[in-house]
This record gives C-alpha cells, structure tokens and sequence, in this order.
C-alpha cells in the first residue's frame, strides 16, 4: 500500500516532521517537505539524502495559501503524484491569558489552525486523484486545557475539530483522515534542546513509526483519532 507512494510533510526541517520524514524515505515513499527557513530546508534535505534520494526540500509557510499550493505544484513536478500530506507545522505560546499577546495569539493560530486548513485546501485536489491520506499532528491539548496554554489550547482543540470534520467531508472521495495527539515529544518545540533528559518521552522516530503503521492499515479502516502518549510519565 505503501510502494511508490509520495508523501508532503509541513515543518519538516526537524522534529516531529523529520522524524516522520526519515521514516518514510527508508521505508521506500518520495518525501517533499517544507520549512519556512531555506538554510533549515537545505540542510535537512542534505541529512534526508543519507536515507533516500527521492526527497524534495522546498521553503513554504502554512500561514500563506498561495505558498502553500506553490509548495504542492513543485512536489507534483518532482514526483507526478500525492498521496499522503502530514500537516504537522506548529509552534506554542505558553503565558497566562492575561498576558498573551495578540501577537502571540494570531501566531499560533494562523500556524497551527489557518495553516493546517490551507495545507488541505492545497493538496486536497491531488488527493483525490490518488484516494489519498491527510494525516494532521496536533496534540493532547487538544482535548486537555492547562494553565498558561490558552491559545495553544485554542489551536489544537480546532485542529481536532477540523480534522475530524474534514474526515466525514471527504471520505466520499475515498480519502482517509486522522489526527493524531501527542503527549510529550522529544523535540525542539519551545526552546527545549533534546537531551537524555527527554529518553522517557515520545521521540521523533516513534511518531514516524505510527504515521508508517497508519499508512499500511488495511483501507477498509479508519483510526480517525488517535492519542499518542508516553508510556510513563517524567520521573
């Protein structure tokens, strides 16, 4: 199900999306990513390159529809095809309510909600053709509020909501849909450096592992939802 399939990864350059794409690429899918930096896209795609050689680098921010469909027509003049999009781009804002800024807000929500649905509505054509897969990553917070996580809560909750109402949408075109929520992960995200201190979390290569096994599930089934935690939590 799997054999010359292409796949779009938004914030591929490290983390979540790198993960996802170094596990693609060795298990034989055509990997375009994107990345709003080019010395971050370029650098990537040269560590990407160990594993495969079918893969695309390409400079793209979520929060623009036109370059969000440029970054779809160049995966589709280097490969000739779609068939799965991982919109996995995101950032956190983490202060009290009363101290979030608009700035802040319009941040997380363009980035995490605005662009998962102009990633969609990009490749949602492509994906027709192929009875794709659209596979969006957004986070327990999208169903666990906390202090200090008021707009980054926001966002992850219209993720979930986005995306399970895109699933009922289009699986009449025989595209499937989920969303997947994780706990911790082992990432760049909000300054963090990985380090042995993150070994009890979710890492990178783990979330790649689920998104190849969803991937490889029989078509007949859909997990449209799924929670994705690390088996103990911090000592």
């Amino acid at each position: 199900m799997i054999n010359n399939k292409v796949a779009y990864i938004t914030g591929g350059t490290k983390g979540i999306g790198f993960g996802i794409a170094k596990t693609l690429l060795e298990n034989g899918i055509s990997v375009a990513f994107s990345g709003r930096k080019r010395d971050d896209v370029e650098k990537a795609e040269n560590e990407l390159k160990k594993y495969s050689k079918n893969v695309l680098g390409i400079v793209s921010d979520v929060r623009n529809l036109e370059s969000e469909e440029e970054a779809i027509k160049y995966t589709i003049q280097k490969f000739g095809q779609l068939d799965f999009v991982i919109a996995n781009a995101g950032l956190g804002v983490f202060k009290p309510v009363d101290q979030l800024s608009a700035e802040d807000w319009t941040d997380m929500i363009e980035t995490n909600l605005t662009g998962v649905f102009y990633t969609l509505k990009a490749s949602v054509d492509e994906l027709k053709k192929t009875q794709g897969y659209y596979i969006t990553i957004a986070s327990l917070a999208g169903a666990n509020f906390f202090e200090n996580g008021s707009g980054y809560n926001a966002s992850k909750f219209g993720v979930v909501g986005f995306t399970q109402a895109a699933m009922i949408d289009l699986r009449k075109y025989n595209i499937k849909c989920t969303v997947i929520m994780p706990g911790s992960v082992a990432t760049h995200f909000n300054g963090n450096i990985p380090s042995e201190k993150d070994a009890w979390k979710i890492q990178p290569e783990d979330m790649g592992n689920l998104v190849l096994d969803i991937l490889k599930m029989n078509p007949r089934v859909l997990p449209s939802k799924i929670e994705f935690r690390a088996t103990k939590p911090a000592n």
